[in-house]
């Protein structure tokens, strides 16, 4: 250990929670520094869908998942995807999901996530306006398409749920598909439009203004791997591969990482297990579409960015040490092919994988714990960019618990203790 860095707040994670959360809690005036092996931006947040998902306010899995179990271990394309081999760890998270699928544990989860994406627009209109970026956030709303007729029935009821959920939503026909993004395919018979979601045109860059605006508040980035932690009694310490660092507090915002720490420093395992996400960038088709738009039938996403068409959505469990199946990413472009009426390019196209921290009842861990020194902000799966600014000014009100009035359910719905 050749150096010691001290701090008020030291924040473990340089993903768009934690660089969010470590700007908010510097213009509060604490001396805060950013610790991560890699630089800002470079985890989960480089590659995610940059969809503004206020919309998806059910969890990921329902009911419909024991059906699916079989597909899901035996197809390595299907968009939900089980590695066999990493079924054994697997299992005891998936028992929780299903536990969580019981009807009581079920409304409270929505109601739990809808609250967040209900908070998330206003929180990310406020954070960019504050940082002179607001233009990095296109609210033109998004789509959700079906090309089969028998579709029509489980698009009206999805619509219909979501209204029960108070999401604004608006049935489109065809032709208004094809008005809104002509060069889509005539084999789309219509689709939900969700007014109040967006999209980010980089999501990468917005971490780098991010971190460039909390650099400009004093915060300091160390890119140093944590290894180890401890709570004391004026505080907390923190081992890395390098250095010690001493803060009052500690934010542990590391993602799909952060299990392990929670667990030195509060001693609570955390059922925290990792939804893998694959995208393909096209960087030839930069001007397909005017919004995201999402295939209901072929369950993936894309998004219109500065740096072209991001196809994106799928979802593998097989934890974080095995290799990335690239193939997975490829597959997108096969899956885009009909949806258009000509097809896209993917000449220069480039794959990527990224771990999504999630959580068995779909809701993320914003919690103060250990007489307020440890601060938690993960699992939030794959909503982490939509929730990222509201969980931010989240985290500055849990240094004065007695003010956390964002109009959210009780934050018992957000503990750690939960589990």
């Amino acid at each position: 250990m050749s150096d010691t860095h001290t701090a008020d707040i030291a924040v473990i994670g340089a993903g768009i929670i934690g660089v969010a959360c470590a700007l908010q809690l510097a213009r509060q005036g604490h001396r805060v520094v950013v610790i991560d092996p890699q630089a800002p931006g470079m985890g989960a947040s480089y590659g995610n869908a940059g969809h503004l998902a206020t919309e998806q306010v059910f969890p990921i899995a329902d009911v419909s998942i024991l059906k699916r179990l079989p597909a899901m271990l035996m197809d390595p394309m299907g968009p939900l995807r089980l590695d066999w081999k990493y079924l054994p760890r697997a299992l005891p998270w998936f028992v929780r999901l299903l536990l969580n699928l019981r009807p009581a544990s079920y409304r409270r989860t929505v109601a739990g996530i809808r609250a967040l994406n209900e908070a998330s627009l206003g929180a990310w209109q406020r954070l960019l306006h504050s940082i002179e970026q607001p233009q990095l956030l296109r609210e033109d709303g998004s789509l959700l398409v079906f090309e089969r007729a028998e579709s029509r029935a489980a698009i009206e009821a999805l619509q219909q749920r979501m209204q029960q959920q108070n999401v604004t939503v608006d049935l489109w026909s065809g032709d208004a598909v094809r008005q809104a993004a002509p060069q889509l395919s005539d084999d789309i018979q219509g689709a939900l439009f969700f007014p109040g979601t967006g999209h980010f045109i980089d999501p990468f860059q917005v971490v780098g203004e991010l971190a460039k605006a909390a650099k400009v508040q004093g915060v300091q980035f160390i890119k140093q791997r944590v290894v180890d932690g401890r709570v004391e009694d004026d505080g907390v310490s923190l081992m890395t591969d390098h250095s010690v660092v001493a803060a009052r507090q500690v934010l542990i915002a590391c993602g799909a990482h952060s299990a392990r720490l929670t667990a030195a420093l509060t001693g609570k395992k955390v059922p925290l297990d990792t939804e893998r996400g694959y995208h393909l960038m096209l960087p030839q088709e930069q001007d397909r579409l005017p919004f995201a738009v999402t295939s209901l039938e072929r369950k993936f996403i894309m998004t219109p960015m500065a740096g072209g068409l991001r196809l994106a959505g799928t979802v593998e469990f097989a934890g974080l040490d095995r290799p990335a199946n690239m193939q997975r990413a490829w597959q997108l472009h096969r899956l885009s092919q009909g949806l258009f009426r000509h097809d896209l390019s993917a000449q220069g196209a480039t794959p990527w994988m990224g771990f999504r921290p999630s959580l068995p009842d779909s809701l993320p861990i914003i919690d103060r714990v250990c007489d307020g020194k440890v601060l938690l902000a993960f699992g939030h799966q794959h909503l982490g960019l939509t929730q990222a600014a509201v969980t931010a000014e989240m985290v500055v009100q849990l240094l004065k618990p007695e003010q956390l009035n964002l109009g959210l359910p009780t934050r018992g719905a957000y503990r750690l203790d939960r589990f």
